[in-house]
């Protein structure tokens, strides 16, 4: 599903160039739970913006559902990030106007679904992460773990081919990510292909597949 071959990605540092990816190549099946961990600055985190086609890399093959988007123009890449993957950050990034059915149907805003459907499968996934009763609050009305389930439930809208998790349980107390993580485990028994960005080995020990880097390169695979 996801296949990364001899992936470069650098940045330009002042008169430094940092690699931050370095020749890394990478395959992660469909229905696959896969972490990825390392320290700050291991490159963990460009790696998750490179499969998110968040970043180009600078040299290398990415292929998603076995189209080869590392040499997508802006336009063809924002196509396949809404079609294709569903994002869950850590601070949530949900729009604070907007209640939990507006910003779970947000995606699809951008899409050719008609404002019924859309509602009507917002309103599915509210219920699967166990927010009907919530449907029609805003994020300050919420608490962490609320919200996370809402950023959850948005990344769901667009039936998505991989979720991807950058430390989702990052800005959540212990009994919070728990349930997060419970919540994400089923996603995963369902079908879906999860992958994670975490610091902490317990929320790692969730995937199926853990992967350490460390200066650019995977170091650890199993």
């Amino acid at each position: 599903m996801l296949e990364l071959q001899n992936i470069v990605k650098s940045f330009q540092n002042g008169e430094e160039i940092v690699t931050a990816i370095n020749n890394v190549s990478l395959t992660i099946e469909q229905n696959e739970f896969v972490a990825i961990m390392g320290s700050s600055g291991s490159g963990k985190s460009t790696l998750m913006n490179v499969l998110g086609c968040l970043d180009t890399p600078n040299s290398g093959t990415y292929r998603l559902d076995n189209k080869d988007v590392a040499s997508l123009s802006d336009d063809e890449l924002s196509k396949i990030r809404n079609e294709h993957i569903g994002f869950i950050f850590q601070t949530f990034h949900l729009l604070p106007k907007l209640d939990v059915v507006g910003n779970v149907s947000l995606p699809l805003r951008y899409s050719d679904v008609p404002a019924a459907e859309a509602e009507e499968r917002a309103l599915s996934l509210i219920d699967k992460v166990g927010l009907t009763h919530r449907k029609h609050h805003k994020p300050f009305e919420m608490s962490g773990g609320q919200r996370q389930r809402v950023a959850i439930a948005r990344a769901l809208i667009n039936r998505p081919s991989v979720i991807l998790a950058d430390e989702p349980t990052g800005n959540l107390d212990s009994k919070t990510s728990y349930e997060i993580m419970q919540l994400l485990t089923e996603l995963h028994k369902q079908g879906q292909t999860i992958v994670m960005v975490t610091h902490e080995d317990d929320i790692a020990e969730y995937a199926q597949r853990v992967i350490h880097m460390k200066d650019g390169v995977i170091i650890n695979d199993k």
